[in-house]
């Protein structure tokens, strides 16, 4: 199908640009997005008439986007989800999620700003782009765990399953060094003891002597 552009769209062209789409992208997305109009004489007559209000209302839009990604940019966003121990989650995080999870820190988000190529499956950290505009486009953070305490691990870059593994090794570590320590306070103690009655040992064999004398 031939559309006239109304805006910029990435890969196809700019504002007034004839192109031609697959017909399911233009009926299913650009047309009722009034982000194009069916390329006929009618309509392109009309986007003449209208070409300087169009321009102009974009560069509003634009504006207003440029000012709402100052707010996003270096935003960071928690999604608690149940997963297996291999980390698959038990569903997925839709792009949905995330803007019902921005709108939760009062970040107002279309869940069609969201681009995500497919559902995540998986625990982890992800950066995710948040098109505002055609031309004004921000990078967020999302992280998502099974709990706060693994989310704060995540974003230190550290593996939950195997930061668990550590602890495990550290205390049992601390055990073993502390039963070193208590064996060898033993065997001080104990030779302590042998110095403490060498003396008197030799003074009880001293005085069997001058008796015998």
């Amino acid at each position: 199908m031939e559309i006239i552009l109304l805006e910029r769209v990435r890969k196809l062209g700019q504002i007034g640009d004839t192109v031609t789409v697959k017909d399911g992208y233009a009926r299913n997305f650009l047309l009722p997005q009034k982000k194009a109009l069916r390329a006929t004489r009618a309509n392109q007559a009309f986007f003449e008439t209208q070409r300087v209000e169009i321009e102009t209302r974009n560069l509003e839009a634009k504006k207003e986007a440029e000012a709402v990604s100052t707010k996003l940019t270096g935003t960071s966003a928690l999604l608690i989800r149940q997963a297996g121990e291999s980390g698959n989650l038990y569903g997925s995080v839709s792009a949905r999620d995330i803007a019902t999870a921005l709108d939760e820190q009062d970040m107002k988000v279309d869940r069609t700003q969201v681009v995500l190529d497919h559902a995540i499956k998986f625990l982890g950290v992800y950066t995710i782009q948040i098109k505002l505009h055609a031309e004004v486009l921000v990078d967020i953070e999302i992280n998502v765990a099974r709990s706060v305490e693994e989310a704060e691990m995540q974003a230190q870059g550290l593996d939950a399953k195997l930061a668990e593994e550590e602890l495990d090794v550290s205390v049992e570590d601390y055990f073993e060094n502390e039963e070193d320590s208590e064996a060898a306070l033993a065997a001080d103690d104990e030779e302590e003891e042998q110095e403490e009655t060498a003396p008197e040992e030799e003074v009880v064999e001293a005085s069997e002597e001058e008796k015998s004398e």
